[in-house]
């Protein structure tokens, strides 16, 4: 099933895609039923938004192992751990703001998790049981920023730039987050290309791990790392994030005015 939160005639609402060309619109919110109702609008005719409003996103650093060796780092023993505002969260074909700070801006094409109802301390054999889905991610990060609150043993604005955390097109479920192939592409040209099955700590053990301590709430996003091949972005420039049985999550980026 593929679950949209979509905006058409002024009004916003979820609901599922039928055949790949009709939305039927869901009686209330996903986290509540996947009840339909009798209302349906072609595809092409609505604008679809970030799948989640205002999400709390936690996001994982160093979580590939392609991106630790490319990185030159040492493997993390415990999910290395930040959190993006919701202010942050775009949708599919809005445009990413080059910040007039930004000097290093990269994408990281990365698998979003979607939770689905209220979860705490989940043991990682059950966590599945408590994700709605799966839906694409652009964890947009201005390195120089990044760098400097690193080495203060803080990580914060240069990961939380309004627009910087795209997300979408769908909530996918039924997928199997372990063997999902990944693809992020620059202005057509394909700069990274990872299984999940390269992660370090999987799906299952991140909602397990952050459950011990926070109350997952539905709605709330995990964005699980990126693999190797991250680099800069500029205005002009079009990035898209593939991932199978989701679809592609495309943003182009432009200057700040």
């Amino acid at each position: 099933m593929k679950l949209v939160r979509y905006a058409i005639g002024g009004e916003i609402a979820y609901g599922v895609v039928e055949e790949g060309t009709t939305i039927r619109r869901l009686v209330g919110s996903p986290f509540e039923s996947l009840a339909t109702g009798p209302i349906n609008h072609p595809l092409d005719r609505v604008r679809l938004l970030a799948p989640v409003e205002d999400p709390q996103v936690i996001g994982v650093g160093l979580n590939y192992v392609s991106h630790i060796k490319e990185s030159n780092q040492v493997a993390p023993t415990i999910p290395m751990l930040f959190m993006k505002p919701g202010t942050a969260v775009i949708g599919p074909e809005e445009p990413i703001v080059y910040p007039r700070e930004g000097k290093n801006v990269h994408y990281e094409g990365e698998l979003a998790v979607v939770i689905g109802r209220k979860t705490r301390r989940v043991d990682e054999h059950q966590a599945l049981e408590h994700v709605l889905g799966y839906t694409c991610a652009n964890d947009v990060s201005e390195r120089v920023i990044q760098s400097a609150e690193m080495k203060m043993g803080c990580l914060l604005v240069g990961k939380s730039y309004d627009t910087f955390c795209p997300l979408g097109p769908v909530i996918a479920t039924g997928l199997d987050p372990t063997n999902l192939d990944l693809t992020t592409r620059l202005n057509g040209q394909v700069r990274q290309q990872i299984n999940t099955s390269d992660l370090l700590f999987s799906v299952a053990r991140l909602v397990s791990y952050l459950s011990q301590a926070i109350t997952l709430l539905p709605g709330d996003v995990i964005i699980t790392g990126t693999p190797a091949g991250v680099g800069p972005v500029k205005p002009g420039d079009v990035i898209e994030v593939e991932i199978f049985g989701i679809g592609v999550l495309r943003n182009p980026v432009v200057a700040e005015a």
